[in-house]
């Protein structure tokens, strides 16, 4: 069994609003074991979506649509699915009525135009929409079916919860789950890890892959089976592979952060940390704000020398907060990369490092932080 999902809604195209409903639908899909394929983004345009809607019901055999039931001119999924489906759109008086008794809960009477979120394509099985206003909708074709749901996140989640997956799951006699567990790693390369378990990549049951941010890289692990034992072990099985190849450059899984981690071991070892940076617009300091207990002071310098003069903020301002660690980065960009010097305070000791980014120059920041957390991370694990 297969899916798609088409989000709806030119301001998705144009970048005005972020896209968070394809990432709830995506993960309730998951969970139930149906495949997700592709996905599709599509204008406020009637026959565009229609076409998108033939091509998705042609390969899948379930399609969610989001975005365009609302009361306005621009709001044209139901005239779209009736024309991909080949029938008209009908009004339903029960979710007129329903409608009706909406407005009235805010203390309000509906507008003439709200009229139009009371039609459907012929023979579709209405959604009532018991958090918002707008009705959701489902069309049954020969070989696939389409479900239209609200674009508000809240109302989505909701209907998707109570009403989409559960009968998904009956019409489509789904009896397997889809599980994912996320290794992150930090201070190791994407393309490096990737030589490493390049073999685990060509899996098809676990599948195995990489997702790379600045400094850090996630490796997903996804498995499908009859239960949640089954797809538990096979999760767990690669697991063991990976972490024996790749030993202590994971330093988390699924939500853990690496702030997180830094906070917990700082905290299992009763010190008090402190930072100092320059040239990195506070990246540390803010990525560490509001993640890290034993955090209690941070500056941010026009400019440090060199790594003489970090050690001596460090100490400075480490003794200022009664802190036994401090950690500091300077970062200098260059014509073609950015110069970093990476110092940690510990116990007294300063140890110190330089690296050379040639990346981004706008990730150079993001990616000296999550260097300098590793950095410390290991001292911290070795101490």
């Amino acid at each position: 069994m297969e899916a798609e999902i088409i989000t709806i809604g030119t301001e998705l195209l144009l970048g005005e609003i972020v896209d968070t409903n394809t990432r709830t639908i995506a993960r309730a899909l998951r969970d139930i074991g149906l495949d997700l394929y592709r996905t599709t983004t599509v204008g406020d345009n009637v026959e565009r979506i229609a076409q998108v809607v033939r091509e998705s019901i042609n390969r899948a055999q379930a399609v969610i649509t989001t975005g365009g039931l609302g009361p306005t001119v621009d709001d044209p999924t139901r005239e779209a699915i009736a024309l991909a489906v080949g029938v008209p759109v009908e009004f339903q008086p029960q979710l007129w009525d329903e409608i009706h008794q909406r407005y009235k809960h805010f203390g309000r009477e509906p507008s003439e135009n709200s009229r139009r979120m009371a039609f459907t394509p012929q023979g579709a099985i209405p959604i009532s929409n018991p958090v918002g206003t707008a009705p959701a909708f489902i069309v049954e074709t020969e070989n696939a079916t389409i479900v239209s749901l609200p674009g508000v996140p809240a109302e989505l989640s909701v209907l998707l919860e109570t009403e989409v997956i559960p009968y998904l799951q009956k019409r489509l006699q789904l009896n397997e789950v889809i599980r994912a567990r996320i290794l992150r790693t930090v201070g190791i390369g994407e393309s490096t890890l990737d030589e490493q378990i390049a073999d685990l990549e060509y899996l098809s049951n676990p599948t195995v892959g990489l997702a790379a941010h600045p400094g850090r890289v996630d490796i997903r692990i996804t498995a499908k089976g009859e239960d949640e034992a089954t797809v538990t072990e096979k999760i767990y099985e690669i697991e063991a592979t990976i972490r024996q190849r790749i030993g202590d450059v994971i330093f988390g899984t699924d939500e853990e952060t690496l702030e997180g981690v830094i906070s917990n071991l700082l905290l299992e070892r009763g010190h008090k940390m402190v930072t100092v940076e320059s040239g990195t617009e506070g990246m540390l300091t803010n990525s560490l704000t509001g993640r890290c207990d034993p955090c209690v002071a941070g500056q941010v310098l026009a400019e440090i020398k060199n790594l003489e003069s970090l050690e001596e903020i460090l100490r400075m301002t480490a003794q200022e907060n009664n802190a036994h660690v401090g950690i500091g980065i300077i970062l200098r960009k260059a014509k073609d990369h950015t110069k970093i010097d990476l110092g940690i305070l510990l116990n007294d000791q300063f140890s110190a490092q330089s690296k050379t980014y040639g990346g981004a120059p706008k990730n150079a920041p993001y990616w000296a932080s999550s260097h300098t957390l590793a950095y410390l991370r290991k001292l911290l694990i070795s101490e």
